[in-house]
């Protein structure tokens, strides 16, 4: 019995976590881990991999499962939306840097087909990288994301074209247009079949699995769906990546995707991972040592070309400043699938050893460079904001109209790029508080203000963009971001503008709290946490313990749970006059008196707040008039609103008193 694939895998797996923990200690992407990986056990330095076909087999259904996430998260609703930006964008991307690239390979002294072939290698940008990285961060969805996503499904699409075009380029002869029609044809019938299968097939199968309740069944179901449409992709001539994004999208639309989406994550990372050492396997570091200059003029060679052409392709598209050099960055690598036409290249004489070498020296380095220049490209955007560029530059060649805000007062400010930021804001609308929303998506943007929103596009790190949110006289400030980094740089900043407004800020992990708090948040809301809080509130109720207990047991948890690192912020935050920033433990909440409270026709000396609950009332609100300090005589009437202070246990003992009262 042969074991060697399993000697392979140990050795990857043992490298990949040896690798990854010291990256990860360093805070180095994880992606650079595999690469690295995959040099270091490559045949061309210890040679620690024998079954190299079977690895980069494995790396197959990483990319395959890999572009069926990113066809769950992205919908064929979303794939409509941008159809300008693929075939448009796509086009012109392609076309541009093939042709300046194809001037530049003359300059190495390559024959006019040579050159044209490696235009299409740079062409191509890395899927695997980039939407991984996009994926990581949150910002799949955002503006620049969807252009970045729609000109890499171009390229992905355009990869079977250009291998038919391969031959010609060698002088082989083969009957390219009848293969190219042909090719049409069968992309329409695949795209057909994925609408059909979106609309009416997928929801009701997966409704049938998910009604037996069978975890695995359901799995099973879900890992058949992806393989097929990606080997019925591959059987009409198409990528198996291409077929599996559409097998995606066609599971999107179901009310199940993210139960599915949740169960292929481990399968996807893991499989992904072999994909990365696979493409670090390819490269020969003798080749490298032996023409480091070469490869490194290449290398910036390759950045500064890709990075200009898909800027410029962004601009034309209407993207700001900011957009033009987040999607620059983004596209700037060479791609995974540049190696496919690559090995065709070279299989028909197009690309001799040499040149195949330096573009794997080229494509591998890129790629290992892509997670470190998206995350530097946030802030290289806005050191070149400070400089003077022109304004038709700054803005975009479709700019939003500006809106103006009338000058605020103790009004809220909702920072956010995602549903629950746009939620917020809607509730804020419906209940006539005063608002302003800062969205990061130019096109959320525009919808809003179209009816009627307060909306202000920009990043909440420009400082001009607080400012005109008018953050200074805020009183309340909700940032929902999801991306911790940027949630971090976004609370600094408002810090430094405004030093005593209240920030709520909403992070995935419960993990992130402590460094939340020391820039300065006054709450935290972690996912996580508040969705074991929401279900142990449930199971409770199942037990027919009273809300009353409760509520006072939550807010024992939330209290205990978060208090310790409340201690910790207040070593960190400077102090702002307000007895709640010296007693963290205490809260102030505002409870209505309903139509059926006890409250009713009795007076505040008759209640004994203080020494039935332990709060203390400090005002009450009747109508428009308001009693900062009632007397003890004073009759509770219904729609009264009284100002509590006290523990959060304590207040939810109180809140009986109320009938079930909510805050205000």
């Amino acid at each position: 019995m042969d074991i060697s694939i399993l000697k392979d895998i140990l050795i990857i797996f043992a490298l990949s976590t040896v690798v990854n923990f010291i990256f990860t200690k360093i805070r180095v992407p994880t992606i650079i881990g595999y690469l690295l990986t995959g040099v270091l056990a490559g045949p061309h330095l210890f040679s620690l991999i024998s079954s190299i076909h079977e690895i980069e087999l494995m790396a197959e259904i990483g990319i395959v499962l890999l572009m069926f996430t990113i066809g769950m998260e992205f919908s064929l609703k979303h794939l409509l939306r941008i159809r300008r930006i693929v075939f448009v964008g796509g086009f012109l991307q392609l076309l541009v840097t093939s042709g300046v690239t194809m001037l530049v390979a003359m300059a190495y002294q390559l024959s006019w087909a040579a050159s044209l072939f490696v235009g299409f290698l740079v062409a191509l940008s890395s899927t695997a990288v980039v939407l991984k990285v996009l994926q990581e961060r949150s910002e799949l969805s955002s503006n620049y994301g969807r252009t970045v996503l729609g000109i890499l499904i171009f390229q992905d699409i355009i990869l079977v074209p250009l291998l038919l075009f391969t031959p010609l380029l060698s002088g082989a002869r083969t009957d390219v247009g009848s293969d190219v029609m042909l090719l049409l044809l069968k992309a329409v019938l695949i795209i057909a079949l994925v609408y059909l299968g979106n609309k009416w097939l997928m929801p009701k199968l997966l409704h049938a699995v998910a009604m037996t309740r069978n975890q695995e069944l359901f799995l099973m179901s879900i890992l058949l769906i992806c393989l097929s449409v990606a080997l019925f992709s591959s059987w009409l001539g198409l990528s198996l990546a291409f077929g599996a994004f559409l097998g995606g999208l066609m599971v999107s639309e179901s009310e199940y995707s993210h139960q599915a989406f949740g169960n292929l994550i481990p399968f996807k990372d893991m499989f992904t991972s072999f994909f990365f050492v696979s493409i670090g396997m390819l490269l020969d570091l003798h080749f490298v040592m032996n023409h480091y200059v070469v490869v490194i003029l290449t290398v910036l060679l390759v950045l500064i070309l890709k990075f200009s052409v898909a800027g410029f392709t962004a601009f034309l598209l209407g993207h700001t400043f900011r957009g033009v050099i987040m999607v620059g960055v983004a596209l700037s690598q060479v791609g995974e699938f540049s190696f496919i036409l690559a090995k065709e290249g070279v299989d028909y004489g197009i690309l001799s050893t040499y040149y195949y070498q330096l573009f794997l020296a080229v494509a591998v380095v890129t790629m290992s460079l892509s997670p470190f220049t998206l995350q530097m490209a946030h802030p290289v955007g806005e050191w070149l904001l400070k400089w003077p560029i022109p304004r038709f530059l700054v803005d975009g060649l479709f700019p939003l109209p500006q809106m103006e805000i009338p000058h605020l007062k103790n009004h809220m400010i909702v920072i956010g790029k995602d549903s629950r930021a746009l939620s917020l804001s809607r509730m804020a609308s419906h209940m006539k508080l005063p608002y302003v929303a800062i969205v990061f998506d130019p096109a959320v943007a525009r919808q809003r203000q179209l009816i009627g929103e307060t909306v202000i596009y920009g990043d909440a790190v420009n400082e001009p963009i607080l400012k005109k949110a008018h953050i200074d006289t805020a009183d309340l400030i909700v940032i929902s971001i999801g991306d911790v980094i940027t949630a971090m740089a976004v609370i600094d900043k408002v810090r430094q503008l405004n030093s005593h407004a209240k920030i709520l800020v909403r992070t995935r992990y419960v993990d992130d709290l402590e460094e939340l708090y020391h820039l300065g948040a006054d709450q935290v809301i972690p996912e996580e946490f508040e969705t074991a809080i929401e279900l142990f509130q449930r199971v409770l109720k199942h037990y027919l313990i009273p809300d009353n207990e409760i509520r006072s047991t939550v807010a024992q948890i939330r209290d205990d749970h978060y208090g310790i690192f409340r201690e910790k912020a207040e070593v960190f935050v400077p102090k702002r006059h307000n007895i709640l920033n010296e007693i963290p433990n205490l809260e102030i909440i505002a409870l209505k008196v309903e139509p059926i409270s006890p409250l009713i026709g009795q007076s505040l000396a008759e209640v004994q707040f203080r020494r039935t609950f332990g709060v203390t009332l400090l005002a009450l609100k009747r109508g428009e008039e308001l009693h900062e300090h009632p007397p003890a005589n004073i009759t509770f009437l219904e729609g009264d609103i009284a100002y509590v202070l006290g523990k959060p246990e304590q207040i939810a003992r109180a809140i009986e008193l109320f009938a079930h009262a909510g805050a205000e």
